[in-house]
């Protein structure tokens, strides 16, 4: 039921991420930036044909396949995981992480690029989107959690069982 429950959020998740690319495409492409705090934040169209800060430019089948297995390493790993209340806190950031990743890929797939909008122009940095908050917030904790709230022996349950 848990794998039914997983797979929901995710098809959830990534429903909302190309909703709001196409909600950017609809009403940014090709047309002046949306201005919603002046110098600080704005709503622009961008084609991102690389990865994470503009990477590895032009690189769609290598980017796919990367994220492929970084797929089938979240999946695995959640399988894996103890279906335990303790646990929900890093099923939650897999989740999230699989959204993400698999948001990005049917952009690759589809148009050879990742759309783009999120801009915050106050310390210039790189045009994002909602699947790139899932994937750096869902990572930012998984790290945390990994560091200051899981134990050795937590990690040794995975994979013993549910």
């Amino acid at each position: 039921m848990i794998v039914v429950i997983q797979l929901v959020a995710v098809a959830l998740l990534i429903a909302f991420d190309q909703m709001t690319k196409q909600l950017a495409v609809a009403n940014l492409q090709g047309k002046e930036p949306i201005v919603l705090i002046n110098k600080v934040f704005e709503l622009t169209y961008v084609e991102n044909r690389g990865a994470a800060f503009g990477i590895f430019q032009n690189k769609v089948i290598y980017l796919a396949i990367f994220t492929g297995l970084i797929v089938l390493a979240i999946a695995y790993f959640a399988w894996k995981l103890p279906v335990k209340k303790h646990y929900l806190p890093l099923r939650i950031c897999l989740i999230f992480l699989m959204a993400g990743a698999v948001g990005n890929l049917i952009d690759r797939i589809r148009l050879n690029y990742v759309v783009d909008f999120f801009y915050f122009s106050l310390i210039d940095f790189p045009v994002f989107n909602v699947a790139d908050i899932y994937v750096v917030c869902s990572s930012i904790l998984f790290a945390f959690l990994m560091i200051f709230h899981y134990k050795d022996e937590d990690m040794a349950a995975i994979g013993k069982g549910k």
